[in-house]
């Protein structure tokens, strides 16, 4: 690692996960996700999260390697076969101990691209219903969550393959990560108390427009999304139950809400690549008719998109609308990271399953039934695609049919 004052910056970022970004209590109980080359992270993340008066600190190890191994050589009958003691310790993490989650990650986003696509939809399919217990109390904000990168060998060679060695990405990639995050700034806590105070701003103008509507326009696309009534638009800070904020995604630039997923109708292109579920998914074209999708096709990935859409409950509806303007410090980067919690703040998105109950007044506490009743899609599913460029247009649509500009080349117009 050549990286000036790497060792230094790694313990800065440390720091800003535990404190700024789950946000760790006394008494707190915190699970981290990360893989086995990622440890120097993983130790510092633990140091910091007991000094913080953390009671218990988890740590999921991953390996990359032995991961595609299993899809490679385990039957699917056997790869979807989740034991029950792994549902019940989740289940007993979240239930009784309210963990912080915190998920880093740094895998090669096209790792299964040679991997059967049947197999990959099965084990997705039966896992995210498996642990659904965890991603409920996710997606209600109901435990404090993050999900962060680290630079891994795989990734920095798909994001920088003009680098000459593997350490000239991996350092490229990790310069990146300290960049976004703030992590530079001699106080990075303050600079991103700042940053939220920013994005809330929009957010905030944004509520109190309350438009019924969002008309895109740009190559490739016209779509119009309803929004529901009392819909939220939230931005970088989220709180659990006891008002302790926290950053769901670091880095993050995106306002987002809920659309109206009743309301749906046009066509989308995307802008950038997505990795899902090890597959590198790039050229997605969705159309739209009567609030549903009713077809998706990809110039590259095609097969696992059209699994992940119609043989999901609930896939063939959208859950998320974000804005981010194209002037964001990702997208002027110029780097396609091939990782969507960097390419979606660097572009408009949409997600394609299940919406977050926190975007629209009293969700947390609605049934499935009266969410789907207020045009809010619910599913098992959450998967962003970038569809911004600043070649963009946004218009408002109010509930008397005035037309507002959101966005204009791609940037803030309101």
């Amino acid at each position: 690692m050549v990286l000036p004052n790497f060792e230094k910056n790694l313990q800065k970022y440390a720091k800003l996960l535990a404190v700024k970004g789950i946000n760790v209590q006394p008494g707190d109980w915190v699970k981290m996700t990360i893989t086995v080359d990622q440890a120097p992270l993983a130790r510092l993340i633990t140091e910091e999260a007991y000094k913080l008066g953390a009671e218990k600190v988890i740590v999921k190890w991953g390996d990359d390697a032995i991961g595609k191994m299993h899809y490679q050589h385990q039957p699917t009958e056997v790869l979807t076969d989740i034991p029950k003691y792994e549902i019940e310790e989740v289940e007993d993490h979240i239930l009784n101990h309210r963990v912080s989650r915190l998920s880093i990650v740094s895998s090669d986003p096209g790792l299964l691209n040679d991997i059967d696509p049947e197999k990959i939809t099965a084990y997705q399919k039966v896992a995210s219903k498996a642990f659904k217990t965890q991603l409920t109390a996710t997606q209600n904000d109901e435990v404090k969550w993050t999900v962060a990168a680290a630079a891994g060998a795989g990734w920095a060679a798909k994001v920088f393959p003009d680098l000459a060695t593997t350490e000239e990405q991996v350092d490229a990639l990790w310069d990146q990560i300290f960049k976004t995050c703030r992590v530079y700034e001699d106080d990075p806590i303050t600079a991103w108390d700042q940053h939220v105070e920013t994005l809330k701003k929009k957010a905030d103008k944004l509520n109190e427009i309350q438009f019924s509507a969002l008309h895109y326009t740009a190559p490739g696309t016209d779509l119009t999304l309803g929004l529901p009534e009392n819909h939220i638009w939230a931005s970088a800070g989220s709180h659990n139950p006891k008002g302790e904020i926290f950053i769901a995604n670091m880095p993050t630039e995106e306002v987002f809400t809920a659309p109206d997923t009743r309301r749906m109708d046009g066509v989308v292109r995307s802008t950038k690549p997505l990795s899902y579920a090890g597959t590198l998914i790039e050229g997605i074209e969705v159309h739209f008719k009567d609030g549903k999708i009713v077809d998706i096709s990809a110039e590259k990935g095609d097969a696992v998109i059209k699994k992940l859409v119609f043989e999901n409950e609930g896939a063939t509806g959208l859950g998320e609308v974000a804005l981010v303007p194209d002037p964001s410090p990702i997208s002027q980067s110029g780097i396609t990271f091939f990782n969507t919690l960097f390419d979606e703040n660097a572009s408009n998105h949409l997600a394609i399953g299940s919406a977050y109950p926190t975007n629209i007044e009293g969700g947390t506490k609605m049934s499935e039934e009266e969410l789907k009743a207020k045009g809010i899609n619910t599913s098992h599913v959450h998967v962003d695609f970038m569809i911004g460029s600043g070649e963009m247009n946004i218009d408002g649509i109010k509930k008397d049919g005035t037309v507002v500009p959101v966005f204009r080349n791609g940037d803030w117009a309101i």
